[in-house]
């Protein structure tokens, strides 16, 4: 696979991630009873379509396996906690670790160009939230960083699967996260048809496709290439916000987003 369509996979990941926040909100089941149906839907999916492949379990597939189910139960859990400004910014600190370790995971070296593409790129994520950005909801704060951090060190255990089949490792991880919610989603959850609608929106378009698409990607880019490429994510999530519920942008809005793409842009023209 070229660079080219592996990035183009990223994008579409990213794309479809967006979805995340609206819908997430939209239902109103506590945090683990979304997140483990989310991923019991997802697992499905990825089952689905990896159901030719011997599942093989090894100690890093089980690792990245732990890192993607706090990596999704802290992002539910931030959303429900504090704004979708905190969550998705404080999330995306996570090339920040990626480009801090992924040379003594992966051996790939982090250049200048990397660096700069960062700190333009959370500045202007801080710029696009701006509105939304608050001190409240310190948990949901805290969440979301953690969700971050965990974010990074899925994506350099995946990227150390290259050879191997990363999909295993979200496949472990949705079951792992079903297996959390599940005592929420039997004892604590009202279902009804719009609810469980938007839930399967979330496991089959926003989690489980996204995921078959990000793990066919990373085997072709570096660790760094696959958490810096898909933040279209936050980028997408408020204009869909916006389209569908009519929620103005400011003007810093549409600075800080033409930031974050800008410097996405440059980074992958400089590194061709």
């Amino acid at each position: 696979m070229k660079r080219q369509k592996a990035i183009a996979l990223l994008l579409l990941a990213g794309a479809l991630w967006s979805l995340g926040g609206l819908l997430i909100k939209s239902i109103p089941w506590h945090p683990l009873a979304i997140s483990g149906m989310r991923g019991g839907i997802a697992a499905l999916v990825i089952f689905t379509y990896s159901r030719k492949n011997k599942l093989i379990i090894t100690k890093d597939k089980i690792v990245a396996a732990c890192f993607y189910t706090l990596v999704v139960t802290f992002f539910v859990m931030a959303n429900k906690l504090t704004t979708a400004g905190n969550a998705i910014l404080l999330q995306y600190t996570a090339p920040v670790y990626v480009a801090l370790f992924g040379y003594m995971v992966l051996g790939e070296k982090s250049k200048l160009i990397d660096w700069a593409t960062i700190a333009i790129m959370l500045s202007g994520l801080a710029l696009f939230f701006l509105d939304e950005l608050s001190s409240e909801g310190f948990v949901g704060n805290i969440l979301a960083i953690l969700s971050g951090m965990c974010f990074a060190g899925l994506t350099l255990l995946l990227r150390k699967q290259k050879n191997d089949s990363p999909s295993d490792s979200i496949l472990l991880g949705n079951v792992f996260t079903l297996l959390i919610g599940l005592p929420t989603i039997i004892t604590d959850t009202k279902f009804g048809f719009e609810p469980l609608l938007l839930i399967l929106l979330l496991g089959v378009f926003q989690l489980g496709l996204p995921y078959i698409f990000y793990t066919t990607a990373i085997k072709h880019v570096t660790a760094l290439d696959a958490i810096i490429f898909p933040v279209i994510e936050p980028i997408l999530n408020p204009i869909l916000v916006f389209l569908i519920l009519g929620e103005t942008l400011g003007p810093w809005s549409f600075f800080g987003g033409t930031l974050v793409l800008g410097s996405v842009v440059l980074r992958a023209i400089m590194k061709k």
